[in-house]
């Protein structure tokens, strides 16, 4: 009877069951190492790539950052540039302006001067002429002395007189004439060349303030997408190590290591086994 009962059998079932589960246990283990491995695999390189890309952006943006606002002190100075420029031509223009004025007057001035000296002279002249002529006339027939000659030759004389005096003022209207002609031409010629000079300065500054706009804008347009990069970036990475502090107490922080456990396991098992075997053995005998 007590054969019958086998006493054993409920024990050998109690170790077969407790050997399964440990079996179970250790695949599941085993399945969860291979989760974690893989999933711990993913989320290095995940945080890597994206922590890689969090410092490239943060680089690209003070780049980005201090050139668009060295376009922007670059377009303000430009400004100022031609404004400074607009305003030069403009005093240029009116000083030129009331310059010409004043020497066109001048020379006309000068001009009519001389044809008044000029004819003043031509009276003058024929006065004197007529008046020697009278002279002569006079002397011959009346025989009068020389005296009433002298205030004629004092007056009509080469080398003195009214008439060396107004020649000497026709000469200088003349002189003022050409001078001021070649002051005007002077000045002219300095005020075109400056205008040219001005013309291409300026055409040269309004291309680079044109050229730094758009790049400016351009810059500032890749400034905001790198932000906007960024701001992503940096969610993603967020949510990468927030996933790894979760992984962390299932997947690394554990009391003893998977091999350890393995190994302790896989003892527990043969233990087992060899217990199965003897109660067995036992029961054959």
């Amino acid at each position: 009877m007590r054969v019958a009962a086998d006493p054993f059998k409920k024990v050998k079932k109690m170790v077969k069951d407790l050997i399964v589960k440990l079996m179970e246990e250790a695949n599941a283990e085993a399945d969860h190492k291979g989760w974690c491995d893989m999933e711990l695999a993913t989320n290095d390189k995940t945080r890597t790539e994206k922590t890689d890309a969090v410092v490239n952006l943060h680089a690209e943006i003070d780049e980005l950052e201090a050139s668009v606002a060295k376009l922007a002190q670059d377009i303000s100075v430009l400004a100022g540039q031609v404004a400074e420029l607009d305003a030069a031509v403009a005093k240029a223009t009116a000083i030129r302006t009331s310059e010409k004025a004043k020497n066109e007057v001048t020379i006309k001035d000068a001009i009519s001067a001389q044809d008044a000296v000029s004819n003043a002279i031509g009276v003058l002249k024929d006065f004197y002429a007529g008046a020697e002529s009278a002279t002569a006339l006079v002397q011959s027939k009346a025989k009068q002395p020389e005296v009433f000659d002298e205030p004629y030759k004092g007056m009509g004389g080469e080398n003195g007189g009214v008439i060396g005096m107004m020649e000497v003022i026709q000469a200088d209207f003349a002189r003022l004439e050409s001078e001021t002609k070649s002051s005007e031409s002077e000045a002219s010629k300095e005020y075109s060349e400056f205008m040219d000079d001005a013309r291409v300065d300026k055409a040269q500054k309004e291309k680079d303030h044109e050229y730094k706009s758009k790049a400016h804008q351009d810059q500032s347009q890749a400034l905001q997408e790198r932000k906007s990069d960024l701001a992503g970036t940096q969610k993603e990475l967020d949510a990468a190590l927030a996933y790894y502090d979760k992984l962390k107490p299932d997947c690394i922080a554990v009391a003893e290591p998977y091999e350890e456990r393995v190994a302790r396991r896989k003892e527990e098992i043969e233990s087992l086994q060899e217990a199965l075997r003897i109660l067995q053995g036992e029961e054959v005998a």
